[in-house]
């Protein structure tokens, strides 16, 4: 069997940013910080639950570089880059034909997505959105898509900080 471990490490980001949210508003510091999120933003949606959750700002990576080309062979580090993104050897870059406008028209349609569910939600700005988890709900069908979500108290976690 193939290992698995690095996909399945550590936790969500959604937990450690609801958790620092609640902290933070809980010791009168939230005024003090910034928090930026990152790990597998990919959708609007994500960055709606980001800043719902309080994150102020969000990072993106493996998104912007599929958008590039990248096929993920997860040879960066070995300057063997096979579509040329990450690499220095003059043959490999050869086969980068990636342009800056392709994250860029990925980075606006994840924008155009947040700003619907910005409408959906009667937002009218992001800092508006920072921190308000109380728009947020469980699915009700999560124990259909699968027995074990149904388990799940997440309750705690969108606890308006």
């Amino acid at each position: 069997p193939a290992w698995t471990g690095i996909k399945h490490a550590g936790l969500p980001w959604e937990l450690g940013l609801a958790e620092t949210q609640q902290t933070l508003v809980l010791n009168n510091l939230r005024s003090r910080v910034v928090l930026q999120t990152d790990g597998q933003m990919k959708t609007g949606r994500d960055v709606a639950v980001a800043f719902l959750l309080g994150a102020e700002e969000v990072a993106f990576a493996t998104a912007p570089l599929i958008a590039l080309g990248c096929i993920m062979m997860r040879k960066c580090h070995l300057n063997t880059c096979p579509v040329g993104i990450a690499t220095q050897d003059p043959e490999l870059r050869k086969k980068f034909f990636g342009k800056p406008e392709y994250v860029i028209n990925y980075l606006f349609m994840v924008a155009e997505e947040v700003r619907t569910y910005m409408a959906e939600m009667g937002f009218r700005s992001v800092s508006e959105m920072i921190g308000r988890s109380d728009m947020l709900q469980q699915r009700a069908d999560a124990a259909k898509v699968n027995p074990k979500l149904g388990l799940l108290d997440l309750s705690k976690i969108l606890l308006p900080a």
